[in-house]
This record gives structure tokens, C-alpha cells and sequence, in this order.
């Protein structure tokens, strides 16, 4: 088994590769003048089982191209068996057509990823579940749940928990989560979003008076959804509001809106490498996924199972 990490979260890749007691392959992902991507691997990897790390955050262009290209150094130098770790699949969110003559973007890059060699993807909280059937290879998609579950116990597992979705869409991950609280109260959030970035809190579904609550979601971008399910939360009557995100997009002033917002603690995890004004926060905590991840690559490595992590 060897580990190859592209630009876009190298941190992560080292993580993961201490945790499994490897060292990185030593490969160069660098870029000509006019900023095309060079990759080049210095170490025989024929014949060898590669996971090659690369989250497509932004630059999102740029870490997919650095993604393929990696992918085809490594069909080329006769690599055995390639496996994608994509922690955070980018163009995600583009899984459906929301109106006349859009495209599916989240397809389009499934199938990039696939013509350029790869065997098999794993990637961390897809954030449609259909597109795993995107892929016309093997694809795993690990849960933060486990991870997010074992540090809310630790810091709020004395008091009153309700765990709340800040959209209808998000339910279904809510109510994993709420499950693995001691099946923990569930609320919903009705909101209306008039259009892309904006978000209006209609009302709040279930009872949360007087409870510590728990927002739990894949994704924040701009982060409006978010505090606004927050301040509506507090107007309530819940006792204070937390939040658990698996990806912090985290793009333009969200990082301060998160500072200024009714949210206790936002806590991301590292799929995306924090941003220095998310380090700085003191109002942002990020929890490692390392050594989840690094436990679902050495199980596809001996082919056991991935999915008894999540029983």
C-alpha cells in the first residue's frame, strides 16, 4: 500500500499516513508558468495498491485537475489498484437539475474521475447519497457521525440534547446522529430560500424550550443558514445552540458571520484544510478525521469490511 497526497490538504494526508504507519509517496505536484499542474512521481509504485488524497475545495478547479492528473501519473507507472480519497467531493451540490437546461455537474466530474484511471473513490459525507451511483466503480462513503457523536458526549453529555437539522433535507443525517446520542430528541428547521446564498427561518418543527441544541449538517458555505436556524432556535426558548458541520466551505466573510451569530461553537472537521481566519476563531473548533479515514483505507487495503465502522 502506498499514499499519495495532492496540494489540496496535505495535513490531513499526513495524518492519515502517520496513523497507518506509512510515509507519503514522494511525488512532486507542481505548477509551469502559465500555471499548468506537472506531477511526477520519484518512487516505483508498479504493481502497488495507491490511495491518492485530494479534496476538491477551493480551488476547486485546480485540486480536480491535480486529482486527475495524479491519477493518470500513477495508470501510467503501472500502479496495481488506485483508490481516490476525496474527503470533500466538490460540485456535490450539483446532483440534480434544478431547472431547464442546467447541467449535473456532480456526474460530469464522477465520470472525469473515472476515465482518468481510478479504481475506486472514498470521500467523507457525499452530500446527496445518489451519487455514489454516479460512479460506474466501487464507491465508499465514510459518516463523520461516529466522530461528532464521541466528542458531543464528552463535552455536553450531562446535559439536555436536541439534535436539529436546519433544513427538511437533512433529516435523514440529523436523525443518525440524534440515534447515536441515546436517541436524542429531534427538531427540523422550515425554512424558505428565496434565492442561492440567502436563507429566511420560517418556524422551528418540534420542541426544543429550554434544551442545549445541537445543528448538525454536510455542509457550510456562506454560513446564513446556519446562524439564522441559530437565532431562531434561541427565539424559542432553546438554552444555547451548537453546531456540527462535516465540510467548512466556510467561503467569503462566513468565518466572521459565525463570530457575530447566537452559535456557541461552530466545530468542523478537517475534509477541507481550515482556513487561517478558522484557526483564529475562537468561535470554530476542528476535529480530526485522520484516523477514521485512515481505518476505512487499511480495511479496502485488506479487503475487510468498511461498513462494520458505522455499527
Amino acid at each position: 500500500m502506498k499514499i499519495m497526497s495532492g496540494n489540496a490538504n496535505l495535513p490531513l494526508a499526513q495524518g492519515i499516513a502517520a496513523y497507518l504507519e506509512q510515509s507519503l509517496t514522494d511525488a512532486s505536484v507542481r505548477r509551469f508558468a502559465d500555471e499548468e499542474i506537472f506531477v511526477e512521481i520519484h518512487e516505483n509504485v508498479r504493481g502497488e495498491d495507491v490511495f491518492v488524497m485530494q479534496s476538491t475545495s477551493f480551488p476547486a478547479n485546480d485540486n480536480l485537475m491535480e486529482l486527475l492528473i495524479c491519477i493518470d501519473a500513477l495508470k501510467r507507472a503501472s500502479a496495481r489498484r488506485i483508490t481516490a480519497v476525496i474527503p470533500y467531493f466538490g460540485y456535490a451540490r450539483q446532483d440534480r437539475k434544478p431547472g431547464p437546461r442546467t447541467p449535473i455537474s456532480a456526474k460530469l466530474v464522477a465520470d472525469l474521475i473515472t476515465r482518468a484511471g481510478a479504481d475506486r473513490v472514498l470521500s467523507v459525507d457525499l452530500h446527496a447519497g445518489q451519487i455514489q451511483g454516479f460512479f460506474d466503480i466501487p464507491t465508499d462513503n465514510l459518516y463523520a457521525a461516529p466522530v461528532m457523536a464521541a466528542d458531543i458526549q464528552a463535552r455536553y453529555g450531562d446535559q439536555e440534547l436536541v439534535v436539529v437539522s436546519p433544513d427538511v433535507g437533512g433529516v435523514v443525517r440529523a436523525r443518525a446522529l440524534a440515534k447515536r446520542l441515546d436517541n436524542s430528541p429531534l427538531a427540523i428547521v422550515d425554512k424558505r430560500r428565496e434565492r442561492p446564498g440567502e436563507s429566511e427561518v420560517m418556524n422551528i418543527i418540534g420542541q426544543v424550550k429550554g434544551c442545549h441544541c445541537i445543528l448538525i449538517d454536510d455542509i457550510i458555505d456562506s454560513g446564513g443558514t446556519l446562524c439564522n436556524a441559530a437565532q431562531a432556535l434561541l427565539d424559542q426558548g432553546a438554552k444555547s445552540v451548537g453546531a456540527y458541520i462535516t465540510h467548512g466551505v466556510l467561503s467569503g466573510n462566513a468565518v466572521a458571520r459565525v463570530a457575530q451569530s447566537a452559535l456557541t461553537e461552530l466545530v468542523i472537521t478537517d475534509t477541507i484544510r481550515p482556513t487561517d481566519a478558522a484557526l483564529k476563531s475562537d468561535r470554530i473548533r476542528i476535529l480530526s478525521m485522520a484516523t477514521l479515514i485512515g481505518e476505512a483505507i487499511r480495511r479496502i487495503a485488506d479487503e475487510s469490511s468498511v461498513s462494520s465502522l458505522f455499527d
